[in-house]
């Protein structure tokens, strides 16, 4: 191989490393900006009060986020942007208690979309549904295995309600900000 030849291969593999390491930068940036914007919806949501039958019912904005990473981004980066937002909004305003049943509830939420995503039968909005319904079922799993009792299980029908009423809500929402930006979404 020649001198030239191997300057050549040696600027593309440059230009390969660089590339990659834009690439790298850029999802990183993006990623923190939808963490923070996330932080923000949770932080508003905090000032919003739903005294409804059941306690701790809430509208759910930063899974607007999350819906909207889901759909562009994947698995991975919704999983990444849901987990670390939900730990520093309970260490901001929630604390260890909070933390734990908002895992729970967007494990099981990040569940029922993911698998409704890749099936690609539902749209934004019944996805976001399914989120919504799917964040109370887990709630009420943790509920149930820390109270140990099986009365708490009353407070299904008024969560799923509430849930499917939430995750219609988010779910437009999260529809409406895909038609706006989506296109610019994970473009690096």
């Amino acid at each position: 191989m020649g001198k030239k030849q191997k300057n050549s291969k040696k600027k593309s593999t440059n230009r390969k490393i660089q590339k990659r390491a834009h690439n790298s930068a850029g999802t990183i940036a993006q990623l923190g900006m939808f963490i923070a914007v996330a932080m923000v919806f949770s932080y508003i949501e905090s000032f919003i009060r739903i005294d409804i039958a059941v306690p701790g019912i809430k509208l759910g904005l930063a899974n607007i986020v999350t819906i909207v990473v889901l759909c562009k981004l994947g698995l991975a980066d919704a999983v990444l942007v849901s987990v670390l937002r939900i730990f520093l909004s309970s260490l901001l305003f929630g604390n260890f208690t909070v933390m734990i049943y908002s895992l729970a509830g967007a494990a099981v939420s990040m569940l029922f979309m993911w698998i409704s995503v890749k099936i690609g039968f539902f749209s934004t909005t019944g996805t976001s549904i399914l989120g919504g319904v799917g964040h109370n079922v887990g709630q009420l799993i943790v509920a149930y295995l820390v109270i140990k009792n099986q009365n708490i299980l009353i407070y299904a029908p008024v969560l799923l309600v509430s849930g499917t009423i939430t995750g219609v809500l988010i779910g437009l929402a999260a529809a409406f900000v895909m038609r706006a930006v989506g296109g610019q979404i994970g473009k690096f």
